[in-house]
């Protein structure tokens, strides 16, 4: 089923949060939407909890139309291309399965994209829903581990992503359809599975959009709030999750090369095929950390082991590129075909 009489879809793919979902669903319920027709579209990505309950329980008095889709195939990347391939609006809003929206979310999200034909998506602020106290060891005023629990807070004035090298988080993104259609969608071989730390899907599409001159704006008025389960606040989730995301950040960079400040790695050196730099930033790291336990500075010794983390993830996909031979860029279709056949879901 296609959305054609809708200027916005909101997407939200879920796994198995079946008590969160409802919660995130309830407050979308509460929007108070002024200038768009909207829908909401789930797509459970293999779940075996009450996800299916969660949403056909609600379609009869939802008010607006809300759907509910099965993707089988294990990942978020699946579950966001099959959700692409069945809307048509204009607009599709990304969201997750464990956030609660404000009354003037909708609203926010596609304001822009209506007034401006210049901006191609727009994204906004992730404010955290602690389950428990924030540990002694985060930093709550400095952003570099934030993404480690899906936090982002650019401030209060709206700019333009690009002109300060910023993407929005998946969590809180709107995007026009003309957009996706002239990149493509997300990546399966990058994108999240199941419980995997694994994961640079959304970061590989902002690489395709930034090569054909997309642009987006920061909303400080979109602003939504996301679960941080207790499960997360700990030392070992941000360092296995650090690691991973230096494994996906090398495999990201085998396909897009140039970086957003505009270095070709592949013309740098490197050491043992890990750019220098990065060696360097890595010693730089280590000594760092050993002053952080010497002053007993809990802060800046989770900063810097975090970074050791990321280095080592990037130095294990480093190698283990070379011992399948090297990666290759994904073909076009490896991402999605717009409309293609979503029969039996």
């Amino acid at each position: 089923m296609h959305s054609q009489s809708f200027d916005a879809t909101i997407l939200i793919c879920t796994y198995n949060r079946a008590a969160l979902l409802a919660e995130t669903l309830d407050s979308l319920s509460a929007c108070r939407v002024s200038r768009v027709r909207w829908n909401v579209l789930v797509v459970d990505n293999n779940s075996s909890d009450h996800t299916r309950q969660v949403v056909t329980s609600r379609i009869a008095s939802y008010p607006v139309a809300l759907q509910y889709l099965f993707e089988p195939r294990q990942g978020k990347s699946h579950a966001l291309n099959t959700g692409l391939n069945a809307t048509d609006a204009p607009i599709i809003v990304f969201t997750d399965d464990d956030v609660r929206v404000t009354p003037g979310w909708v609203d926010a999200s596609c304001r822009a994209l209506l007034e401006d034909p210049a901006v191609d998506y727009t994204g906004g602020p992730v404010h955290p829903i602690w389950e428990r106290p924030c540990p002694r060891w985060l930093d709550r005023r400095r952003s570099d581990l934030w993404g480690t629990l899906a936090i982002l807070d650019y401030g209060p004035e709206r700019f333009i992503f690009e002109e300060r090298r910023r993407v929005p988080l998946g969590a809180n993104m709107a995007v026009r359809r003309q957009l996706i259609d002239r990149v493509g969608g997300f990546d399966p071989k990058l994108g999240r599975t199941g419980n995997s730390l694994l994961g640079q899907e959304q970061a590989e599409f902002f690489c395709r959009s930034r090569a054909v001159g997309a642009r987006g704006s920061y909303e400080p008025d979109m602003a939504l709030h996301h679960h941080v389960p207790a499960s997360r606040l700990t030392k070992d989730y941000f360092r296995r999750w650090w690691f991973w995301k230096g494994v996906s950040k090398q495999r990201l960079e085998t396909r897009h090369p140039v970086t957003e400040l505009g270095v070709d790695l592949r013309t740098v050196p490197t050491i043992a095929g890990v750019p220098r730099f990065m060696v360097g930033g890595a010693v730089r790291d280590a000594a760092a950390w050993v002053g952080a336990c010497v002053t007993m500075n809990p802060i800046a010794r989770t900063r810097h082991e975090m970074m050791l983390c990321y280095f080592c993830g990037y130095v294990k996909g480093v190698h283990g590129r070379e011992a399948d031979g090297g990666a290759s860029p994904a073909p076009r279709d490896a991402y999605f075909t717009v409309n293609t056949d979503i029969n039996g879901l």
